[in-house]
């Protein structure tokens, strides 16, 4: 069985090749080894639909939210209004 690779140019993908779904099936885990090395997505077809997509993982970047959570502590009332005018005020 002869393998057909065909490079596919999608918006924010980098498909490093497409791959028969039966073909997905037989070689899964050597195309999830090559995705995870290359960095690049295959396409995974059948009767030459796209059907689904192997990505690599790539961790997202900690969100700023909650980066301060344990860290900091809030001493007094945040909440009640000072009983200073402020220069915005005027």
């Amino acid at each position: 069985m002869a393998m057909v690779m065909t490079m596919v140019s999608m918006p924010g993908e980098r498909f490093m090749h497409t791959i028969k779904a039966s073909e997905f099936k037989a070689k899964c885990l050597a195309l999830m080894d090559e995705a995870a090395r290359t960095g690049k997505a295959v396409l995974v077809t059948k009767h030459g639909k796209p059907v689904a997509g192997l990505r690599p993982h790539r961790p997202r970047p900690k969100s700023a939210l909650g980066v301060w959570k344990d860290r900091l502590i809030v001493k007094g009332d945040i909440i009640s209004p000072l009983d200073v005018e402020w220069d915005a005020l005027k």
